[in-house]
């Protein structure tokens, strides 16, 4: 059976939304990253991040929800090829589910390094 095609921009673009939205509804760590994606950013203007740290800070979230939403596909492929127990299956979503932790701790470090210093002087500042 034929996927259906989008038959203009705008359809486009509902469909990808709609692939986001279902990523949401259906994934805990989807749901876990646009939370943590949340603070960062909130976080982010409190510190005063500069244009440069902004690039920076928005191509870590960027790399892990391409992470997680290519994983949520690849699942989705699996499961739907291979209904059944396969080992080589579990193989392919352990791999790709070890690309989003790759993704999300280079995040995490990327975050550290433009981030902690200003966050360390600001928590100075509030207890001392």
């Amino acid at each position: 059976m034929p996927s259906e095609k989008s038959s203009n921009l705008i359809d486009s673009f509902r469909n990808a939304f709609a692939g986001l939205g279902h990523t949401l509804r259906t994934q805990r760590n989807a749901r876990i990253h646009l939370t943590i994606t949340t603070i960062v950013v909130c976080s982010g203007l409190w510190l005063g991040l500069t244009p440069v740290e902004w690039c920076l800070v928005f191509l870590a979230i960027g790399m892990v929800w391409m992470a997680e939403l290519s994983n949520t596909v690849l699942e989705s492929v699996v499961d739907l090829l291979k209904p059944e127990f396969d080992p080589l299956a579990k193989t392919a979503k352990d791999v790709k589910a070890g690309v989003v932790v790759v993704a999300s701790l280079t995040a995490v470090l990327i975050g550290l390094l433009v981030m902690g210093p200003r966050l360390l002087l600001r928590i100075q500042d509030l207890f001392f």
